[in-house]
């Protein structure tokens, strides 16, 4: 048995060496699931030919540097940025928008699995939550859909289109939910990915996205007809309550909600994604992530 050592707020704790745990941790540098296991079990075999039987979780760190960087040196970094970014004193709080059908959902929760993070927050049960809280009739457009808000406004729009100002006004509640969750993850130091699309670059406050660990991502569907299939596939799920129909009459209000979205990206110098593939978005995610915080907190562990 190896046992690996650490310290956690001034606490020492033991705990056995797991190859399970190893592998998860070393697919963040995006090598794949099966060389992790191989690294894994080479790393294994290396502290048992050295008759090792206890060792730091820092010390064990530095043995899977050494293993990655006969590797790659790429992945070597990529792995060192993680650990880097996973001991620094913030939190890493990810927020993931995007119009209704390009799988900011699926995409949370492969990046939280990913990144080996527990707390995912919708903001469709941030609207629900609040929709308890402010009435109907003080409030008409949250209780509304993101893509059919327009229909609720009071009075004629005057500086932007109906659909656009009708989105606002949806997003605007519910952004009052999504910054008093990412106050509360920065207090209580908890990592955070928040999904949906309330998700707006230059919505939340600026002191908030300056001063902690926090990062936006907004995905896309180019391709309309492909942004149409997604829909397909979903109002095909036995859970999904919505119709296919309600989808359709209103796709072309979700195309201009996209492309507000996309919009106020480029205008907040925000990451843009164009969501095709899963595992190409997972990685490129990841990368970002690494790239923008992790060699920011290098420094520190040295």
């Amino acid at each position: 048995m190896i046992w690996v050592t650490g310290d956690v707020d001034g606490k020492k704790y033991k705990e056995p060496f797991s190859k399970g745990i190893m592998s998860r941790s070393l697919n963040v540098a995006d090598i794949g699931i099966e060389r992790a296991h191989e690294i894994s079990s080479k790393i294994e075999a290396y502290l048992n030919e050295n008759n090792v039987t206890e060792i730091s979780s820092f010390d064990l760190a530095n043995v899977v540097l050494q293993q990655l960087e006969e590797i790659d040196e790429g992945i070597a970094i990529k792995y060192k940025n993680w650990r880097s970014l996973r001991r620094s004193k913030k939190p890493l709080i990810i927020l993931i928008g995007g119009a209704s059908g390009v799988g900011t959902s699926s995409m949370a929760f492969e990046l939280a699995n990913r990144l080996r993070l527990k707390n995912l927050i919708s903001t469709d049960m941030i609207r629900e939550v609040m929709r308890k809280i402010v009435s109907k009739e003080l409030s008409p457009v949250i209780h509304k859909s993101s893509f059919d808000a327009h229909e609720a406004i009071r009075t004629p729009s005057i500086r932007i289109d109906s659909i656009v100002e009708g989105f606002i006004s949806h997003v605007e509640v519910v952004n009052v939910g999504i910054e008093a969750i990412i106050e509360r993850s920065v207090k209580e130091g908890i990592s955070t990915i928040i999904e949906g699309v309330h998700v707006v670059p230059g919505f939340i406050r600026r002191d908030l996205m300056e001063d902690n660990n926090i990062i936006i991502f907004t995905l896309t569907v180019d391709d309309e007809e492909a942004h149409k299939q997604r829909f397909y596939s979903r109002c095909r799920q036995p859970w999904v309550k919505r119709s296919l129909e309600r989808y359709m009459d209103n796709f072309n209000t979700i195309r201009r909600t996209q492309q507000f979205l996309v919009e106020q990206a480029n205008i907040n110098n925000t990451h843009v994604i164009n969501n095709v593939d899963i595992n190409e978005t997972i990685d490129i995610m990841v990368s970002d992530i690494l790239e923008e915080f992790g060699g920011d907190n290098v420094e520190q562990e040295s």
